[in-house]
C-alpha cells in the first residue's frame, strides 16, 4: 500500500506536503493527493521552467525528486540514466501521492535581453510638471483657501485637484511656511511637497514581454535614463506564450487571479529595483506608462483574456482605461499615473504600436518591413502612405520551444554557429554550450544549408552526399531516438568529451529544422501578403526593422539564407532592440508622442491571416530554403 501523509487518504481525500528546495531557499505547501509537482509549484508562486505550462510537451520542467517516483517515457528521453538514478524528473508528469522533497533548479530570471532599441530625438514636454511657489500667507484681510491661493500661483497651469492634494494641503503648506512645490500630471493637481523638489520628476517605461519585461526609470526633467533593469516575466510557469496562459485561464478559473498577481508581481520588482539602482525614492515616480501585447495587458489588468484565444479574436477594449499605477500593484506615488499602450488587434497589441511610434513608422516615406520574431510574429509595412499590420503564428522554436535542445537566451546558450572545417561556437556567459537559443538555431540551420548539409526541402542528405560536400563536418551526422522512440537525423553542435554518446551533445535534429521551417514560412508568408496588399515585391522593400530581443541577436545574413526576410542586402536590415519599451519612454517625455500612438490607430490597417483563403497555398510556398 502506498505510503501517505497523515492528512491524505487511499481514496485521493486529504493533503500531502511537498517541501521545495530554491537556491537554499526552502518551502513546504500543502496540496490535494495527485496533483502535479508543477502543478503544485505554480499554484504557489515557485517557478520551475517551463514553456508549455506544464502540459508534457517542452521537456523543460526539470526537478530532482528525493525519494523513489516512477519513471515515464518522457523522462527516458529526456535524463541519462545517471539522472534518472539521482531523482531527476520532469514536474509536469510527478503525481504528488505521498510526502516529497524536491529540489527546483534555479531559474534564469534574467535572461539576455534587449534593454534599448531604435529611437528618435523627440521634444522634451512630459505629462508630469512641477511648480515651485511661494506663497502670501492667508490674514484677516485675505481669506482665500489653500486651493485658490495656490492655483493662483501656478498661473501658466489649469490643473484639477483630486482628493489625495486636498487632504495634505492644508498640513503640508503651514509645515512649509507656504513654500511648496506643486506636482501636475495631465490636469491633475496629484501632490504638493514641501520646499522646492523641481529636479525630483520620474517616470517608469515598461517593456511588458511574454516572456521578458523591461523597466526604465526615466528623469523626464532632462529625458535621460537613469536605471534599466530586466527579468523573466513571474508569468512563465503557466506556459511559455499567450496561447498556452490563456488556456491556463480556460482551464481554472483562480488562474487569471494568479496569472495578474504574477505580472503586477513582475513590475512591482523591476519598479524597486529600477528605482533603488538609481537612487530615486519611489515616491517621486509621478507616471509609469506599460507597452505590452494585448494578452499580457489584459491578464495585468484581471481581464478575461478567452476572447482572445478563439475566433473572432476580440478584445475587450482597444483602448485600455485611465489608470493609477497601484491599480498595476505598483507602489510609487500613491496617485501616480498609469498610462497603457492601446492596440490595433487581438495580436498586434500595445508593444507594437510602441515600436512604430519609435521607428516612426507612419513619418517614414521609404517603404519599411517591420517584424517582432516571437511565438507570435508581428508584421508591419509602409509605403510611405498606408500602413498595414499582421500577425503570423510563428510558434515557439525562436524562444527555444519544442526545440530538442532548445532554451532561452540565457548563459550556456549557443547564440552563433559557424560551419567551415570545424564547427565555431559563440555561447552566452563564455561557459560549456547547453542548448541552442533562437538566434543560435537560425545561424545552426542556414549554414547547414550554406555547407549542403540541409537541402532545399529541409531534409538532411544521405551520408554519402554529406560526406562529398562536407566531409570535415559528415562525421557529426548520426541517427538518435526522438520523444516517440523513433530515429532520426541529427547533427552534432557539441560535444562535452570526444568520445560522448550524441544523447549527452547539444543536437539539432531533423524535428527542429522542420519546427523552423514552418515558423519562417509563417513569417515569410505575413509579409509577403501585406506587400502584395500594397502592390510590392520583396525588392521594393529599403528597410526591414527586426525587433524585440530575438531580434537584436539575430544574424541578417542568416535569416536573409533561410528566407525568415526577404532577400537583400544586409545592410539594409536593422536591428532595432526594444523599440517597444523606446515607444513606452517617448510617451513619457512628450505628450505630442502620445497622441501620435493614438493616432495609429486610426492610420494602420489590420490584417487577418487566419481569413485568407489562400494562407495554407502561400505558406506552403514558403517552407522551403
Amino acid at each position: 500500500m502506498t505510503e501517505l501523509h497523515d492528512g491524505a487518504q487511499p481514496d485521493g481525500t486529504g493533503r500531502v506536503d511537498l517541501s521545495f528546495t530554491v537556491e537554499d531557499a526552502q518551502r513546504t505547501v500543502r496540496v490535494p493527493p495527485g496533483v502535479t509537482v508543477f502543478d503544485a509549484a505554480s499554484w504557489n508562486g515557485i517557478a520551475i521552467d517551463s514553456t508549455c505550462g506544464g502540459h508534457g510537451t517542452c521537456h523543460k520542467c526539470k526537478v530532482r525528486i528525493d525519494g523513489p517516483s516512477p519513471i515515464t517515457r518522457h523522462d527516458v528521453k529526456t535524463f541519462t540514466r545517471d539522472q534518472l538514478d539521482a531523482g531527476w524528473r520532469l514536474a509536469c508528469l510527478v503525481n504528488a501521492t505521498r510526502d516529497l522533497t524536491v529540489d527546483v533548479p534555479p531559474l534564469t530570471t534574467r535572461p539576455k535581453a534587449a534593454t534599448v532599441g531604435v529611437g528618435r530625438q523627440v521634444i522634451l514636454r512630459p505629462a508630469i510638471q512641477k511648480r515651485y511657489v511661494e506663497l502670501e500667507e492667508p490674514t484677516l484681510a485675505d481669506q482665500r483657501t489653500d486651493l485658490a491661493r495656490l492655483l493662483a500661483a501656478v498661473d501658466d497651469l489649469e490643473p484639477v485637484p483630486d482628493l489625495h492634494l486636498l487632504r495634505r494641503l492644508p498640513t503640508v503648506l503651514r509645515q512649509a511656511d507656504f513654500k511648496v512645490t506643486a506636482v501636475v500630471v495631465d490636469e491633475a493637481l496629484i501632490e504638493v511637497e514641501p520646499g522646492d523638489t523641481t529636479r525630483q520628476q520620474y517616470a517608469i517605461a515598461f517593456d511588458l514581454g511574454t516572456t521578458t519585461v523591461v523597466a526604465t526609470l526615466l528623469d523626464v526633467g532632462t529625458g535621460t535614463p537613469v536605471a534599466v533593469a530586466s527579468m523573466l516575466n513571474r508569468q512563465q510557469p503557466f506556459g511559455g506564450d499567450v496561447i498556452t496562459r490563456i488556456s491556463a485561464t480556460m482551464m481554472d478559473p483562480a488562474a487569471l487571479g494568479r496569472l495578474q498577481t504574477a505580472a503586477q508581481e513582475t513590475l512591482a520588482t523591476l519598479a524597486a529595483q529600477v528605482c533603488d539602482e538609481g537612487g530615486v525614492d519611489p515616491t517621486h515616480v509621478y507616471e509609469v506608462a506599460v507597452a505590452g501585447n494585448a494578452t499580457m495587458t489584459a491578464l495585468a489588468l484581471g481581464i478575461d483574456p478567452e476572447p482572445l484565444g478563439v475566433a473572432p479574436f476580440i478584445m475587450s477594449s482597444a483602448q485600455p482605461p485611465d489608470l493609477l499605477a497601484s491599480d498595476l500593484g505598483l507602489t510609487l506615488h500613491p496617485r501616480a499615473r498609469a498610462t497603457l499602450f492601446p492596440a490595433l488587434g487581438a495580436y498586434v497589441g500595445g508593444d507594437i504600436v510602441a515600436g512604430m511610434l519609435a521607428t516612426g513608422m507612419d513619418r517614414d516615406k521609404r517603404t519599411r518591413l517591420f517584424i517582432d520574431v516571437g511565438t507570435n510574429c508581428e508584421i508591419v509595412v509602409s509605403d510611405g502612405d498606408r500602413i498595414l499590420s499582421t500577425a503570423a503564428p510563428a510558434g515557439p522554436a525562436f524562444e527555444g520551444g519544442a526545440i530538442r535542445c532548445g532554451m532561452r537566451a540565457a548563459d550556456g546558450a549557443i547564440e552563433v554557429v559557424r560551419l567551415g572545417d570545424t564547427v565555431e561556437l559563440g555561447v552566452i556567459g563564455d561557459v560549456e554550450p547547453k542548448g541552442l537559443c533562437g538566434s543560435g538555431l537560425v545561424d545552426a540551420v542556414a549554414e547547414l544549408v550554406k555547407a549542403g548539409l540541409l537541402d532545399a526541402s529541409g531534409r538532411y542528405v544521405a551520408d554519402d552526399v554529406a560526406k562529398e560536400v562536407a566531409p570535415a563536418l559528415a562525421d557529426r551526422l548520426t541517427m538518435l531516438s526522438n520523444s516517440k522512440g523513433a530515429q532520426e537525423r541529427v547533427f552534432v553542435l557539441h560535444r562535452p568529451t570526444p568520445d560522448a554518446e550524441p544523447e549527452d551533445c547539444v543536437v539539432l535534429s531533423q524535428r527542429d529544422v522542420r519546427e523552423l521551417q514552418f515558423a519562417k514560412a509563417a513569417i515569410s508568408t505575413g509579409w509577403t501578403l501585406l506587400l502584395e496588399e500594397l502592390g510590392l515585391e520583396h525588392r521594393d522593400v529599403q528597410q526591414v526593422l527586426l525587433a524585440g530581443s530575438f531580434g537584436s541577436y539575430l544574424s541578417a545574413a542568416s535569416a536573409v539564407r533561410i528566407g525568415l526576410v526577404p532577400k537583400l542586402p544586409v545592410l539594409r536590415i536593422v536591428a532595432a532592440g526594444n523599440v517597444a519599451g523606446e515607444g513606452a519612454k517617448m510617451a513619457l517625455l512628450s505628450v505630442r508622442e502620445r497622441a501620435g500612438a493614438q493616432a495609429l490607430l486610426e492610420e494602420v490597417t489590420y490584417v487577418e491571416l487566419s481569413d485568407r483563403t489562400d494562407f495554407n497555398d502561400r505558406f506552403v510556398d514558403q517552407l522551403g530554403f
